[in-house]
């Protein structure tokens, strides 16, 4: 007779050997060579460790950013793991990363690291992380507004079908005057003025980037005093022009509400802030649009109960991730709990955000371990109640929480 095993081990096991559909990172496609990041270097001067170095040591902000890469690896290296214990979550996700590769930081200098990270192949290299992390596909985030990236999907490339595009409009949206002189450059007789005729070029411009990279939603990146309805640039053009196109094409409509960019420039990437949303928007959108569909991540933890109560009411509403600031452990787990015990498994618990490829390896080891506690804690209450669960049940739950439900959300 088969001994049962234990929950949790039954759990740990289907998350292990589940991949996961990542829906939300920085990465590119291989074909963009150097804008795909990986390698000691780059994991070390991630923006989280870059603000987190400028709190141990005292480089000027001007001579940090003058240095080489290989330079403020060194320091941050240095400042973090040799003169204080790496206790922060994203300084273990390096030590993950390198304990997953094989490779031990205790007894390797960074010459040592840097020597194996460049005898590696980058087309084996991608094959080794994403099976590694056991991941079957990758949102990217794309600019047509980013001068590096938009060359290469004008002149063409050879798609790997595991790295999907997701349309990113930050600069339309909230910089609009800006980026209708850069759409006039581009051939689209709009005027910063308001009209329709400049709500046809701008619409003409998103349908244009859709068919090109071929994307799989569209995206932005709010600030956390963003109002809708309102009489702004940013209200008028989401109202007459993208929400418009998202009913034409089929594309659900992100937003990643909450992010005060700029709080501290001297950090650069690394120094945006964060703010509690105004999520009276997040409702009007979606009360005011029932035939769009709505992805959203809100940055700061008081705003996460309002959200999945407002997914509640509104099933046009798919909650995904935590983002930024709510990316470590003790957050996610409350977090994820949360919307289980409000929303079941109607929502994507995390996605990556990478921007270093190594990172799939960290993140996705980390939110497998926490999600694991999450879900063996509900099911073992399920148990407590006389409902038996079922390997099946267990499978159908996971492949639904690591990519899923995002899938059939944007097919619904």
């Amino acid at each position: 007779m088969a001994i049962a095993r234990p929950m949790s081990e039954r759990v740990e096991r289907v998350l292990r050997q589940t991949p996961v559909h990542d829906i939300h990172t920085h990465l590119y496609d291989p074909a963009f060579g150097s804008l795909l990041l990986w390698g000691i270097d780059d994991l070390l001067v991630y923006h989280y460790l870059v603000s987190e170095g400028f709190r141990q040591f005292d480089i000027p902000y001007d001579r940090f950013w003058a240095a080489s890469k290989t330079e403020q690896a060194d320091w941050i290296w240095r400042a973090l793991f040799l003169d204080h214990s790496p206790l922060s979550e994203a300084c273990r996700g390096v030590l993950t990363v390198l304990h997953s590769l094989g490779l031990s930081p205790r007894q390797s200098d960074l010459g040592k690291l840097r020597k194996w990270f460049a005898e590696q192949k980058p087309a084996d290299y991608v094959e080794r992380v994403l099976k590694s992390a056991n991941v079957a596909s990758i949102c990217m985030t794309n600019s047509p507004f980013d001068d590096e990236e938009r060359p290469l999907w004008e002149s063409g490339f050879a798609r790997d079908p595991r790295f999907r595009a997701a349309l990113r409009i930050d600069p339309l949206l909230v910089d609009w005057p800006r980026s209708a002189a850069r759409l006039r450059d581009w051939g689209y007789d709009v005027t910063p003025e308001r009209s329709q005729r400049t709500v046809s070029e701008v619409r003409r411009f998103l349908a244009d980037w859709t068919r090109r990279i071929q994307s799989t939603y569209c995206m932005v990146s709010l600030p956390p005093g963003f109002t809708y309805p309102a009489d702004t640039d940013t209200a008028w053009l989401i109202r007459e022009a993208v929400l418009p196109h998202g009913r034409e094409h089929g594309q659900p409509f992100a937003l990643m509400l909450g992010v005060k960019r700029a709080v501290n420039p001297a950090l650069k990437l690394a120094g945006d802030g964060v703010g509690r949303s105004n999520l009276d928007a997040l409702q009007n959108l979606c009360a005011e649009n029932p035939d769009n569909r709505f992805l959203v991540t809100v940055l700061s933890r008081e705003s996460q109960h309002e959200t999945v109560v407002l997914a509640r009411k509104f099933r046009n509403l798919h909650p995904f991730g935590c983002w930024w600031f709510t990316n470590t452990p003790q957050l996610i787990e409350e977090i994820t709990t949360l919307r289980l015990e409000l929303l079941g498994t109607s929502f994507t618990p995390q996605h990556s955000d990478a921007r270093v490829l190594d990172q799939l390896i960290y993140k996705w080891d980390h939110t497998r371990r926490i999600l694991a506690r999450c879900l063996t804690h509900k099911y073992t209450e399920l148990a407590a109640s006389g409902w038996e669960i079922l390997e099946s049940d267990i499978q159908r739950d996971v492949t639904e929480l690591l990519g899923g439900g995002f899938d059939r959300f944007l097919r619904s």
